[in-house]
């Protein structure tokens, strides 16, 4: 890229735009102290001349009352000595200059009873003229007198300092200007750090994270929400494939189950044959809307459409209420359920989904503790803790176990082990504990239950 098109690139940020108004509002507060303090200079400078005006004529005013013009006359040339400050000019009633270094009555002073501002020469070789302040004096009789100093040098002061101010001015707005260029140039690198990962990751990367510096700037936190995101986007890309092959899997299966079925029922002749035909394959096709209805429901929960149906109920009688249903499924595995749950914690949520996920979790416990027979006198527990912030439920039996490395993929939709196809199933039992749990912002771990499988469903406690 180009030195202009970088430099209108970095001048066109926000970052150089917020720097050069914040510049710009420095420097109107800069020039309105500097202002102020140089007003407040010239005032108390120009009092101070005033002053010692007024004093002057008041001494010369009292020689002048005193009725002697000679004394007065000397005075005058006395004050007026070549090289000083101080300057006069004394005249009788006719005009004629009787003493003073003034060479003439300045024009700005005559009918201004305050006095005023006139420039004069020096002398008659200096080729400049100087800026003096003047007040006229009533003597009385006619005679005028002007009494007045010189302020060349305070106005040259003044001048001095009025550029040293815009100079200054000049140089801050310069700087500022820079520094904003320097801070756009850091921004915008940050910025594009940023901008060539998204491409990566929009032309189909989706390992591609964004850079962390260690800074620990508003740029390091975005660039942690956003790799945070990203993480969040690529578990559900993997999570989706994952699911499509599951599908593909688990649901072939059921559905070339229907069509044999379907098939079946053409090829035999009769009544009875057409109608047994005709009932497997609407228990084919009930199972298939039973996997559908399961999937539809975990997706809504996961996205919180059921969150809204909330009511305040006791959850250890509910729990024991599902427990009792699955008390004759576990019997006939010759199995037997250990409820140890007391009713009495009130619990705020959506009762019927509450209820589903804690039969899901005891009829896995059901079924994949053992073959009917198989695992006589086999126990599954289920237990209710009230803890202070939350209620946790806990489901365990004595049947395989889940591997470690396993327990937060089973978690997911459609993911069955190799070891339970055997079994009849969806793959969508523990995943819809977890929508729930999540709906209620809860937690679902699995742990060792030595030997088995002990599964805990967290639920917070709210009002």
């Amino acid at each position: 890229m180009a030195l202009p098109d970088r430099l209108a690139r970095a001048v066109s940020t926000t970052a150089f735009r917020v720097a050069a108004v914040t510049v710009a509002v420095y420097l109107a507060c800069a020039g309105l102290v500097v202002g102020l303090l140089l007003w407040q200079t010239n005032r108390v400078l120009t009092s101070q001349v005033l002053a010692t005006l007024n004093a002057e004529a008041e001494l010369l005013k009292a020689e002048a009352q005193e009725g002697d013009r000679a004394a007065l006359i000397r005075a005058v040339e006395a004050r007026g000595r070549p090289g000083g400050l101080g300057l006069y000019y004394l005249a009788d009633k006719s005009g004629t200059k009787l003493a003073g270094n003034l060479s003439r009555l300045p024009p700005e002073i005559v009918g201004s009873p305050a006095g005023g501002v006139f420039r004069y020469a020096p002398d008659a070789r200096s080729q400049s003229e100087h800026l003096a302040v003047a007040i006229p004096v009533d003597l009385g009789g006619g005679e005028q007198l002007i009494v007045g100093r010189d302020v060349e040098e305070q106005r040259r002061f003044a001048s001095e300092m009025g550029t040293v101010y815009f100079l200054a001015l000049g140089f801050l707005t310069l700087g500022g200007l820079v520094a904003g260029f320097a801070v756009s140039r850091v921004a915008l690198k940050r910025i594009e750090t940023i901008n060539v990962a998204a491409r990566s990751i929009m032309a189909g990367d989706m390992s591609r994270r964004i850079a962390v510096t260690g800074a620990g700037d508003e740029f390091d936190v975005l660039a942690t929400n956003l790799n945070a995101m990203l993480e969040r986007i690529e578990a559900l890309m993997s999570g989706l494939r994952e699911v499509s092959d599951n599908i593909a899997h688990d649901l072939k299966t059921p559905l070339t189950r229907l069509r044999n079925s379907a098939e079946a029922a053409l090829r035999e002749t009769g009544e009875n044959a057409y109608r047994e035909g005709l009932e497997h394959t609407i228990e084919k096709a009930d199972e298939l809307i039973k996997t559908f209805n399961s999937l539809l429901l975990v997706a809504r929960l996961e996205a919180g459409a059921l969150e809204e149906n909330a009511e305040r109920f006791d959850i250890g009688r509910a729990v024991r209420d599902v427990a009792e249903l699955y008390e004759p499924v576990a019997e006939e595995r010759g199995m037997g359920l250990i409820v140890k749950v007391e009713s009495g914690p009130q619990f705020m949520g959506n009762r019927q989904l509450v209820v589903q996920a804690v039969a899901n979790l005891i009829e896995n416990a059901i079924k994949y503790s053992g073959k009917p027979g198989v695992n006589a006198g086999t126990a599954i527990s289920i237990d209710l803790h009230n803890l202070a912030d939350s209620v946790e439920i806990c489901v365990a039996d004595n049947g395989p176990g889940i591997a470690p490395q396993d327990r937060e993929r089973v978690l997911k939709r459609f993911v069955r082990l190799e070891k339970s196809r055997t079994e009849p199933g969806t793959g969508l039992g523990l995943s819809l504990v977890q929508a729930v749990a999540r709906l209620h912002g809860g937690a679902v771990r699995l742990e060792d239950n030595h030997p088995g499988l002990r599964v805990v469903l967290t639920l917070p406690k709210r009002d």
